[in-house]
């Protein structure tokens, strides 16, 4: 089965951290471009972070959450992170990966693969 599966989403106070993981089945991550997106409720779906295929795994992330979010992957447990560190309010979404092999789209054109989401809540 070709599947992606998010977890560790929650309910976070502003300035905490969590943790977000994308696990692939019937795929090898480490040849796809793996991208987190985000979509609050009555927003458009944003491009978060991404990062490509080995060897070069360039990342990439949104201006709003560059210095806090850090994205990266573990080939060995096939599994790409979000670490989301010094969260604020405006984080609040449902966060979804998405993998393609033909490479990063902000607007999510030509992945093959969508997971079905994890709510992340930051509120005090």
């Amino acid at each position: 089965q070709m599947q992606l599966v998010e977890s560790g989403g929650g309910l976070v106070q502003p300035g905490g951290s969590l943790r977000l993981s994308c696990k692939a089945s019937g795929i090898t991550l480490e040849n796809y471009e793996i991208t987190w997106f985000r979509q609050g409720s009555g927003k458009e779906r944003q491009a978060v972070s991404s990062i490509s295929n080995k060897p070069w795994s360039s990342t990439y992330y949104v201006d709003s959450v560059r210095g806090r979010f850090i994205i990266s992957r573990d080939s060995a447990k096939n599994t790409v992170y979000l670490q989301m560190n010094n969260v604020e309010p405006e984080d609040t979404a449902v966060y979804r990966c998405a993998a393609s092999t033909v490479g990063y789209s902000s607007a999510g054109f030509g992945y093959e693969y969508w997971g079905q989401g994890t709510q992340v809540t930051v509120s005090s």
